[in-house]
């Protein structure tokens, strides 16, 4: 069983490294979301964000000045890709694949 999580963990690893240098919008578990351009993740799902901006910005105007940002991968709950970055078929055929078991 934890190596049909490690699959699964690096599925999203491969596929948030496809998406370098392209805006996402990442929102924390503390309600804080950034946007901003990829700029690296890691193995861990740590991401580095660059020319970033607050969503809320009357909600964290202590954040306006931040513009780039490395963000913890256990702090994420959600991470908003661009329209024209989902591959579908790709993430349908790795959903087949692991719902089969390999």
């Amino acid at each position: 069983m934890v190596l049909r999580g490690f699959r699964r963990f690096r599925l999203f690893f491969s596929y948030f490294k496809d998406l370098v240098g392209q805006e996402v919008t990442v929102e924390l578990k503390n309600d804080l979301a950034i946007t901003g351009t990829l700029h690296s993740v890691d193995q861990y799902l740590n991401i580095k964000l660059e020319n970033t901006r607050v969503v809320d910005q009357d909600k964290y105007p202590h954040m306006l000045s931040v513009r780039n940002c490395f963000i913890r991968g256990s702090v994420v709950r959600y991470v908003q890709l661009p329209p024209d970055g989902v591959d579908v078929d790709l993430l349908h055929d790795a959903a087949r694949r692991e719902a089969r078991g390999g």
